[in-house]
């Protein structure tokens, strides 16, 4: 009899690329993020990226950043990856669940993940942190009792072929 392997990745490791896979099916030049939403027996249940919703054509809608006109530019079309996973779910009630998403949630996404039940946020990124939106979104979470903590890198890199 042989013994198990000894090198598995981790469940962190595991939902974490699976959110940063897919984020890279996101078309926006400047931001791929993805989401994925997980059981608390590790079962994924959802997943999503950021782009425009279904029936709106990233060809016809802009991915611009900025502009005069906020009907140009991208903020007021785009879902953000946590919603659509959200939305995406088609089992029934997320009660209890965690979300692994490789940008530390907005609070448009922070009010959406309290509603849903979630109970964990685990977050690669906090480029935002001193944002008025995300500010807000860690106020909420803590009113709500929703827990959120940073994801801790290995630094393993994980490679597939496609």
């Amino acid at each position: 009899m042989s013994d198990k392997r000894k090198d598995y990745i981790s469940w962190d490791e595991y939902f974490m690329a699976v959110a940063k896979l897919a984020g890279m099916r996101s078309k926006d030049p400047n931001s791929q993020v993805g989401s994925c939403i997980v059981s608390a027996d590790n079962k994924i249940l959802s997943i999503g990226y950021n782009g425009f919703p279904r029936g709106c054509s990233d060809e016809d809608f802009p991915w611009a950043r900025e502009g005069e006109d906020p009907l140009k530019t991208k903020y007021i079309y785009v879902t953000h990856s946590e919603l659509n996973a959200i939305l995406n779910y088609r089992g029934g009630s997320l009660e209890g669940s965690k979300i692994y998403v490789s940008l530390f949630p907005c609070n448009e996404c922070a009010k959406a993940i309290i509603q849903a039940g979630i109970k964990k946020v685990i977050y690669d990124c906090d480029k935002y942190s001193g944002t008025p939106g995300v500010i807000a979104s860690k106020m909420m979470f803590q009113a709500a009792g929703v827990a959120f903590q940073k994801y801790e890198p290995t630094m393993r890199k994980i490679e597939i072929e496609v």
